[in-house]
């Protein structure tokens, strides 16, 4: 077993400024915003890696510094109006061997579209309102593709029929405003994967869909996925949706990971409170519930102030646990607990064993 500190890369992992053979290797990513009342410490030593054909799900209660992540990944985080710089960014994030973070901003705009695309969380926002949604997606392949409008046009057709348009001969000519909300995130869809990118962000793909468009979104992603063989992150807060989709999961708090693992040892072995917060609160229709959902009490903290120690143990019921004070002053390390499991909790084994069968899984 290998530990990982306080960055969470793991001991054997490359050093900084080497190449990874993983296909995304995201190495202790900081993004801090300052602003008047102070700095934001939106994602604050974040490291994972994904192989393609994998999908990584990232959950967690909203500020927690999950989307924040993905534009990171993206390059989003540009200079801001008059020059200001809009985010502080530091830490590596590899890309199929190319580091991006150092890379020349064109070399990441060339990136973008083409090796890694994002379906954003609201389509209604991401598409331009002034122009049809066959336009848009003819612009995104022409970009990186030397074709021309026809050849374009027949292809971004041809991709609003494998997303499930109906008539996609007539509705290329639709505007974002014509189409519905599972409609428009389709389009998103397609417009993501014109260019069969490797990498596929998805930030909140279901978020205002019904249930049965919601269904139909994620067999949409899993179907596309193995037809193109990319890496898939899929970010959200809704556990039911990276249980359908995640080979792992990756649960932040307070803009750091509390807990990785794989997607079935985090489901029925986690081993952070927070954790167990989340799957607490999560309805069941598989098995009779006899108590009420139990929701992690207090409200998330603020990226400008987080707690000292465990960022978590203000609404820890676990906190007072372990001898002295030391949730309150040392910030846990994440340490692997299992096979490819990793935890920052300041609990011993024992205790997570014991609370966890004891209290938490009987109520679950």
């Amino acid at each position: 077993m290998t530990d990982l500190g306080k960055t969470g890369a793991a001991v054997g992992e490359p050093t900084a400024g080497r190449p990874s053979d993983s296909f995304l290797d995201v190495r202790d990513l900081v993004i801090h915003f300052p602003t008047d009342d102070g700095v934001v410490k939106s994602v604050d030593g974040l490291s994972f890696r994904l192989e393609k054909g994998q999908t990584l799900g990232i959950v967690g209660e909203s500020g927690s510094g999950k989307s924040v992540t993905s534009l990171g990944i993206m390059g989003l985080h540009t200079v801001g109006q008059y020059g200001r710089q809009k985010a502080r960014i530091s830490g590596e994030i590899w890309l199929d061997g190319k580091e991006l973070l150092s890379a020349d901003p064109q070399s990441v705009r060339k990136l973008r579209g083409r090796e890694m695309s994002m379906i954003f969380q609201d389509p209604l926002s991401a598409l331009h309102p002034y122009f049809t949604i066959g336009k848009q997606i003819v612009e995104a392949y022409r970009i990186h593709h030397d074709v021309d409008k026809k050849t374009a046009r027949k292809r971004a057709i041809e991709m609003l029929d494998r997303v499930g348009i109906p008539q996609p001969n007539q509705r290329v000519d639709s505007y974002p405003h014509e189409f519905s909300g599972g409609m428009r995130q389709r389009a998103m869809i397609a417009m993501s994967l014109v260019n069969n990118p490797e990498l596929l962000i998805a930030d909140e793909p279901t978020t205002a869909l019904d249930v049965t468009v919601q269904a139909q979104i994620l067999d949409l992603i899993r179907d596309l996925q193995k037809e193109f063989g990319s890496a898939v992150i899929i970010i959200t807060h809704d556990l039911g949706v990276v249980a359908e989709l995640a080979d792992q999961i990756l649960v932040m708090y307070g803009g750091r990971c509390v807990e990785r693992g794989p997607a079935e040892e985090v489901f029925y072995e986690p081993q952070h409170p927070y954790t167990w917060g989340l799957l607490g609160s999560m309805p069941r229709i598989d098995r009779d519930r006899t108590e009420r959902l139990l929701p992690v009490k207090g409200s998330p903290p603020s990226l400008i102030n987080i707690p000292d120690g465990c960022a978590f143990h203000p609404r820890c019921p676990y906190a007072d646990v372990p001898k002295g004070n030391v949730t309150r002053t040392e910030r846990p390390e994440l340490l692997e607990v299992g096979s490819a499991h990793y935890s920052a909790c300041h609990l011993s084994k024992d205790d997570r064993e014991r609370i966890w069968n004891e209290e938490i899984k009987p109520k679950l």
